[in-house]
C-alpha cells in the first residue's frame, strides 16, 4: 500500500493527484515555509492544474519516481500549487520564469531560496534534467550560498519592477483615430480562410472577438465583421467544439480548429456564451444559437455541482490517453449509425482512415454546411435537423458509457461568475427563464456561502468548504455578473451587492500610488511581490473588469468619483494597447464606451418587462439599462410611470421619453 504525502487532506483535485507521490510534498502554508527556513533549505515551488497534459506526464516520469523523490526530499522543501486556487504564487513564479528564460508556461517549476525568492526555474523538465539541475543548485546552495543570493536579489527586484503602469498626468482626450490605431495593425494577423488567426495553436480567445465584433459594429467595418463571423463560424463546425456534447476545448493544435487539446475549462465556455449570445443577437444566425444552447446543456449535464455552482474543468486524458473519451473509429460510429450513414459519416468527417494522425480514429467536426448537404440528399431543413439531432442523441447516450476524463470538481468564484454572466446573456438573446433561473440561484450561493463577516470574498468552494481569500479577479468578474443579473430582472439588490463589493475592492486592493488595483487584498498572505494584473489574456485582467464595473456603477448610481476612476485606469494603460491589441482587448472595450458614449436606457412604466423582451433583440453593445416601477437609481427616480416611458441618456443629457422601442432606436447612437 502506497503511503501518503501531506497533500491527502488538500482541497484541490490537481494537488490531490500527486497525495500518494514518494516526493514528500507540502501545501503553500505558513507551516510549509517556516519548515524551509528552520532547515535552511531550498524551496522547489511545483505548480500545475488538473487538466494540464505535460504537468502529468511530468508527475508520471519525475514526481512518481523514487530516484527523483530522493533526491528532492533530501534537499529541498517541496510544494505543490495550483494555480487555479492560487493564482497569486502562480502570478510570481510565472513572471520569474519569464524574466530568465523569456517564456513560461505549465507545469511551472521554480527553485527558491528558503524565504521563496526565486534563484531558478522552467517549465517541464525530462527526468535525467531534473534531477542533474536539483544536484547542482543544491551544490550551489550548501558551496556557495552569497551566490544564490546575490542572484535572487537581482531576480525579485526585477520581479517588483516588471509591469509597472504609470498613471497618465496629461489631460489625455479618448477619440476614434486611437481606436483605429490599435485595429489596423491587429487586422494583417487574421487568418480570413480559416479563421482567429495566422498561427498555431489557436485559442478561442473570446474577448478579442467581442471587442471587434462591437468595434466593426458601431465603425461599420465590415472587413472585421467578416473576421469575427468566419471565426466564430470555424470555431462552431471545428473539433475544437463537441459537436455531439457541446462545448469548446482549451484550444486547438492546428491552424484549423481540428485537432482540439481536448481538455474543457469552464472560464472559456462561459465566456464563449456570451460571445455567441452577442453575435447571435447582432446577426441572428441560428447556429450561433445552438452553440448556446448545446454548451449550457453540457454545463448542466456534466459541468453543475448539487448546489447549482459550476465546476472548473474536464481533463484532456482518458484512460491515460489524451482525447480518448471523445474519438471516433469509423467502426465505432457505424455500429451505432445504423439509418442514414453515408449522410451522418460525411456530415461529421468520418473516415476509413481516420480524419488526423491517430490511425483510424476521427475527430468529430464539419466541413460542409448544411446548405451543401440538403441539396445533395435531397431533404428540407427541418428533415436534416432531424436526422443529425437523432444521430447526436445516440452518439452521446453511446459516449456517455466511456471511461469519462478526470473532472476537476473545485468551484471558483471568478469562473463561476463568467458563467453566471454567459447564462445571463444567453437568457436575455434567446429569452429563456430557465438559463436566468440557474445564473440567479449560482449568484444566491455565492453571496450567501462565499463571503466571510467581513464582506469579503473566498476564492474556492468544495465539499462545503472555503479556504482561500479572494482575488481580484474573483470580485471583478462577480460584480460584472451581479450588474449583468440586474440587467436582466431589475431587482436592485444586485446591483446594491455590486456597489458594496467595489466599495470593498476600492479599501482593501487599491495601490496608493496608481490607479491599478493589485491582484491581492490588503489582508492576503505577504508574498515577494504585489502585482497588478493588467494585460488580457485568455481571461480578460481584473483591472480592466474593474475599469468598466466603476465606468457603469458610476452610471447607474450617479457616482463621479467611480467614473473618474475607470477613466483614470484606461489613460494610465492607453499609450500601450496599439502595440498589442488582443493583450489589451478588454481595456479597448472601455476605449469603445469612452469613444461612442454609453446608451444609458431607462423603462418606466408597468409593462417594462414586454418592452425589455423587445430591446433584447436590438444589438447595442454600448449600454446600460434600468427598469421598473419604484426605484431609487437616480436616472430612474423621477420617471415613474403607468404608460411605457422609455428614456434614451447620454452624458447627462436625456431625450424626452418615447413609448416604443423602435422610437427610443433613433436616439440610440
Amino acid at each position: 500500500m502506497k503511503e501518503a504525502n501531506s497533500l491527502i487532506n488538500a482541497s484541490s483535485p490537481y494537488l490531490l493527484q500527486h497525495a500518494y507521490n514518494p516526493v514528500e510534498w507540502y501545501e503553500w502554508s505558513e507551516t510549509s515555509l517556516k519548515k524551509a527556513k528552520d532547515e535552511n533549505k531550498l524551496i522547489i515551488v511545483s505548480v500545475g492544474y488538473s487538466a494540464c497534459h505535460w504537468c502529468h506526464v511530468m508527475e508520471h516520469e519525475s514526481f512518481e519516481n523514487h530516484e527523483v523523490a530522493e533526491v528532492m526530499n533530501k534537499h529541498f522543501v517541496c510544494i505543490k500549487v495550483d494555480r487555479e486556487e492560487r493564482p497569486d504564487i502562480d502570478q510570481i513564479y510565472m513572471l520569474a520564469v519569464q524574466l530568465m528564460n523569456g517564456n513560461g508556461g505549465w507545469p511551472l517549476n521554480a527553485i527558491c531560496l528558503p524565504d521563496q525568492r526565486p534563484i531558478y526555474g522552467g517549465t517541464y523538465f525530462r527526468k535525467a534534467d531534473w534531477i542533474n539541475i536539483l544536484l547542482n543548485l543544491a551544490n550551489l546552495w550548501e558551496k556557495e550560498p552569497e551566490k544564490a543570493i546575490k542572484y535572487a536579489e537581482r531576480l525579485t527586484e526585477g520581479l517588483q519592477q516588471a509591469e509597472l503602469i504609470e498613471d497618465v498626468d496629461e489631460e489625455l482626450t479618448f477619440n476614434e483615430e486611437q481606436l483605429v490605431e490599435i485595429v489596423e495593425p491587429w487586422k494583417r494577423n487574421f487568418d480570413m480562410i480559416e479563421g482567429g488567426y495566422n498561427r498555431a495553436p489557436k485559442f478561442p480567445l473570446p474577448n478579442n472577438w467581442s471587442f471587434l465584433l462591437r468595434y466593426a459594429f458601431l465603425k461599420d467595418d465590415q472587413a472585421v465583421m467578416m473576421a469575427v463571423m468566419r471565426t466564430l463560424e470555424a470555431m462552431a463546425m471545428g473539433g475544437i467544439y463537441d459537436q455531439i456534447g457541446g462545448g469548446f476545448a482549451r484550444y486547438s493544435v492546428d491552424a484549423k480548429w481540428h485537432v482540439p487539446h481536448f481538455e474543457k475549462m469552464l472560464y472559456d465556455n462561459g465566456q464563449l456564451i456570451s460571445l455567441y449570445a452577442e453575435a447571435y443577437q447582432c446577426l441572428k444566425y441560428e447556429p450561433f444559437a445552438e452553440v448556446i444552447r448545446q454548451t449550457i446543456e453540457w454545463v448542466d449535464r456534466e459541468m453543475t455541482s448539487p448546489d447549482g455552482l459550476f465546476y472548473s474543468a474536464l481533463d484532456a486524458d482518458s484512460e491515460g490517453v489524451e482525447g480518448k473519451f471523445y474519438v471516433w473509429s469509423k467502426a465505432e460510429f457505424d455500429e451505432v449509425i445504423t439509418e442514414n450513414r453515408e449522410l451522418l459519416n460525411e456530415y461529421f468527417t468520418i473516415t476509413e482512415d481516420g480524419n488526423w494522425e491517430e490511425e483510424h480514429t476521427n475527430i468529430l467536426m464539419r466541413k460542409l454546411f448544411e446548405e451543401e448537404l440538403l441539396e445533395k440528399y435531397k431533404l428540407s431543413k427541418a428533415e436534416l435537423e432531424h436526422i443529425i439531432t437523432e444521430a447526436k442523441d445516440q452518439l452521446l447516450l453511446v459516449r456517455g458509457n466511456r471511461v469519462r476524463p478526470g473532472l476537476d470538481d473545485k468551484c471558483l468564484t471568478a469562473w463561476n461568475a463568467q458563467m453566471i454572466k454567459g447564462l445571463v446573456d444567453a437568457a436575455q438573446v434567446l429569452n429563456n427563464e430557465t438559463y436566468y433561473e440557474k445564473a440567479k440561484n449560482a449568484a444566491s450561493f455565492i453571496l450567501n456561502n462565499l463571503m466571510d463577516e467581513e464582506g469579503g470574498l473566498y476564492r474556492n468552494y468544495k465539499n462545503g468548504k472555503a479556504s482561500i481569500n479572494g482575488f481580484l479577479d474573483d470580485y471583478a468578474f462577480l460584480i460584472e455578473a451581479l450588474i449583468a443579473i440586474y440587467e436582466t430582472d431589475f431587482n436592485e439588490a444586485w446591483l446594491n451587492e455590486a456597489k458594496e463589493l467595489t466599495e470593498y475592492v476600492l479599501i482593501n486592493f487599491t495601490d496608493e500610488n496608481n490607479s491599478m488595483f493589485f491582484y491581492t487584498s490588503n489582508t492576503g498572505e505577504n508574498l515577494i511581490a504585489r502585482k497588478h494584473e493588467v494585460m488580457d489574456n485568455v481571461i480578460p485582467a481584473s483591472n480592466s473588469v474593474m475599469a468598466q464595473n466603476l465606468h457603469k456603477l458610476g452610471l447607474f448610481f450617479d457616482n463621479e468619483t467611480y467614473r473618474e476612476r475607470a477613466s483614470a485606469m484606461l489613460k494610465a494603460v492607453q499609450p500601450r494597447i496599439k502595440s498589442y491589441g488582443s493583450a489589451y482587448s478588454n481595456w479597448s472595450i472601455q476605449l469603445l464606451n469612452e469613444v461612442y458614449g454609453i446608451n444609458e436606457i431607462a423603462i418606466a412604466g408597468t409593462d417594462f418587462r414586454t418592452v425589455k423582451k423587445e430591446l433584447d433583440q436590438q444589438y447595442i453593445p454600448n449600454k446600460i439599462t434600468l427598469a421598473g416601477t419604484k426605484s431609487n437609481l437616480p436616472l430612474l427616480k423621477h420617471k415613474q410611470s403607468e404608460q411605457t416611458k422609455i428614456y434614451i441618456c447620454r452624458n447627462k443629457t436625456c431625450q424626452l421619453p418615447v413609448g416604443t422601442i423602435d422610437e427610443a432606436l433613433k436616439h440610440i447612437k
